[in-house]
């Protein structure tokens, strides 16, 4: 099941819906008994009664009226997660041996925005490039705390795409040292187009992750090339924090693919069995940076990349 926050027009407040094959559907009577004063209140309802409102959204999946995705406006299914977290890393890469020790950051909530929207670069001169970094997203559960690597579906609600955007320095330091303050800036943190229910996917260690910047491919991993995986993540994140419904948990990128972001570019994320979501960059200074993968040849390990890479068409 794919649950999504939708408008029918831009006046109207979100709704909660299904991203079925026949198009989306609404869902907010078969939801109003949760609904809060807020979409994001509302996702956090489904969430928390989504056992007991299972079976009427199975109804509405199949039979409820559905409007043509192209008719409606996806908006970001999380719109004000109560915390994002962050791996840093977390991918084999750079010809490496050894995993590195499992670490996270909080981004800044307010950063989110959804399918078809604008990330706006700052007016900042100190920061070198802004980057992109496609990710897996866990949909949290909750409450959820000291949950064992054993019992680690618990705590997962379901997946997302997100595209951790991050302000880097010279070489690939982070702004100003601080690893959550050049990935905070608002309009930082894309989440989309849906929420897909952690019964729909068996193994989120098993997926394929794309990117493409106008066009061009740049980010093409699959998860299951991670250092650390899901539940040894969900085990982390839940021994320090407890983990609330809605909460997200980025399980971090592969840096091979890492390339700049500038103005008037179009960009495509695609996560497996979760769908694709379009983002668009607009930087009022109108800089510059050189088009392309930021990771040159020389320090580009091909064969650790593509050694779990799925074999599909790239096509964006």
């Amino acid at each position: 099941m794919k649950l999504v926050l939708f408008q029918s027009n831009p006046q109207a407040a979100p709704t909660p819906g299904l991203l079925t094959d026949r198009g989306v559907v609404s869902i907010a009577l078969a939801t109003a008994a949760v609904a809060g004063r807020t979409p994001m209140e509302t996702m956090r309802g489904i969430i928390d009664h989504f056992d007991d409102l299972r079976a009427a959204l199975d109804r509405e999946a199949t039979q409820g009226a559905a409007v043509p995705l192209e008719s409606v406006r996806l908006r970001a299914p999380l719109p004000r997660p109560g915390k994002i977290i962050c791996c840093i890393g977390n991918y084999w890469e750079h010809a490496q041996r050894d995993p590195r020790p499992l670490n996270m950051f909080l981004k800044n909530p307010d950063a989110v925005i959804g399918d078809g929207d604008t990330v706006e670069l700052p007016e900042f001169t100190d920061p070198w490039t802004f980057q992109h970094e496609a990710e897996l997203a866990i949909v949290i559960k909750g409450p959820s705390k000291r949950v064992s690597q054993e019992n680690w579906r618990s705590a997962v609600f379901g997946y997302s795409g997100i595209i951790d955007v991050s302000a880097r320095g010279q070489g690939r330091s982070t702004w100003r040292q601080g690893s959550w303050m050049g990935k905070s800036f608002d309009t930082f943190a894309p989440i989309g187009p849906c929420i897909t229910t952690a019964d729909e996917i068996e193994d989120p260690n098993r997926l394929h992750v794309q990117f493409w910047n106008d066009g061009q491919l740049r980010h093409d991993y699959v998860t299951d090339d991670m250092e650390h995986r899901v539940p040894e993540l969900i085990e982390f994140a839940s021994t320090i924090m407890t983990l609330n419904s809605g909460d997200v948990l980025a399980c971090g990128t592969n840096h091979e693919g890492l390339g700049p972001l500038q103005d008037g570019e179009s960009c495509v994320i695609e996560v497996e069995k979760v769908g694709r979501m379009t983002i668009k960059v607009h930087d009022p200074l109108k800089r510059t940076w050189d088009r392309g993968i930021y990771m040159g040849a020389d320090s580009t390990n091909h064969e650790a990349i593509a050694r779990h890479r799925a074999q599909t068409e790239q096509k964006p």
